[in-house]
């Protein structure tokens, strides 16, 4: 009972501590939100030794970015953040419009602390968007998850190119580096998606149906994904 009890403290901490920063980002927090995945994907790939893979970001059919996650805890600890996914077109390649999704994990264990934490992920095959796509999807269960691979040299992520599921990473106080993220829930944040497009719209209908215009505030983050060209 303890635990739990602790359990629920810690998460209301951070769901808290995110709600203040999104008080505080005002009404434009989703556009911003967009611009911050845009900006947190730029410093990574600018880090020299420990960017992620170019073969990888070429080859990639989704990417998912959750820009300062909050995680916490003592002794039980846990995890929340809001964030985008885009998908590539299977015949062309080009990247949709983002879609708002959310993370969230409890980690059991000794730990003290918190701190807030960006996440990529790269999604490598159709199956696993589709995953994404159906409103909730855990990794490490719905999901085969696996620390993705730093550095420029290609020859390095081939194996995990074949084996597709999804490659995770984090940065932390300046260090990037792969992260095996399972156990963790991502979900689609339906008034997000409404807020930003101004309609109701699923992660389904922005993503794969057309039924959304590209904000500009992804123009950053479209200017650095477009440096890879998709490469089946």
């Amino acid at each position: 009972m303890r635990k739990v009890i602790l359990l629920a403290a810690m998460i209301f901490t951070i769901c808290f501590a995110t709600a203040v920063k999104n008080a505080n980002a005002g009404e434009d927090k989703w556009t911003q939100l967009v611009a911050e995945s845009g900006r947190v994907l730029s410093e990574v790939q600018r880090m020299p030794d420990q960017s992620i893979p170019e073969d990888l970001l070429r080859s990639c059919e989704a990417i998912a970015i959750f820009p300062s996650t909050v995680s916490g805890g003592f002794g039980i600890g846990g995890k929340y953040g809001q964030g985008i996914i885009m998908v590539r077109a299977e015949n062309t390649g080009q990247w949709s419009p983002p879609a708002i999704f959310t993370i969230a994990g409890v980690s059991f264990g000794w730990q003290i602390g918190g701190q807030a934490t960006d996440f990529v992920l790269l999604i490598m095959n159709r199956r696993s968007v589709g995953g994404l796509l159906q409103g909730k999807i855990k990794l490490g269960g719905d999901a085969a998850v696996a620390a993705g691979p730093v550095g420029r040299d290609a020859a390095a992520s081939t194996d995990i190119q074949l084996k597709g599921g999804i490659l995770t990473y984090s940065r932390s106080r300046g260090l990037f580096a792969g992260v095996k993220l399972v156990g963790d829930v991502i979900t689609q944040h339906w008034d997000g998606n409404q807020a930003l497009y101004g309609k109701r719209l699923s992660a389904r209908e922005i993503i794969l149906e057309n039924k959304a215009t590209m904000p500009k505030y992804a123009d950053n983050l479209l200017s650095v994904l477009d440096r890879y060209p998709y490469k089946k």
